[in-house]
């Protein structure tokens, strides 16, 4: 489900220092794209770990907290369940078909068929 939590922006020697008071958690980033988007990863983070310790993840506030002079206040969009499903990197048994004379090869080679299939699943989703 889709939250807004409000950070304060403060802008600092290089970019922006990100303040999320609801959870009482920092980052900071370079600039202002940056510093969003880190604020993003930071809620998310913090949201799933404590969910799997089994703590309760607060509301976001309704209002926008105060902040000084010089501060950008707003609200950064999360999804816990999207972030959960694109960071998790558990391994799963999965079924693929491949020509047999390439598996003979394959082995052959001595080349492991998952460690070959993730290289290049990364490859090519430009992923680490």
């Amino acid at each position: 489900m889709r939250k807004a939590y409000p950070v304060i922006l403060r802008p600092s020697k290089v970019g922006y220092y990100v303040s999320v008071p609801d959870l009482n958690i920092g980052t900071q980033g370079d600039n202002l794209a940056e510093a969003l988007y880190m604020a993003r990863d930071a809620i998310n983070m913090w949201a799933i770990s404590a969910q799997d310790m089994g703590r309760k993840v607060p509301e976001p506030s309704s209002s926008l907290p105060p902040g000084e002079s010089g501060d950008l206040v707003m609200c950064v969009d999360v999804d816990f369940d999207i972030y959960r499903k694109e960071t998790d990197i558990t391994s799963e048994r999965t079924n693929v078909s491949i020509p047999r004379n390439l598996k003979y090869k394959a082995k052959a080679a001595g080349l492991n068929l998952s460690q070959e299939l993730q290289t290049r699943l990364r490859e090519v989703l430009k992923v680490a």
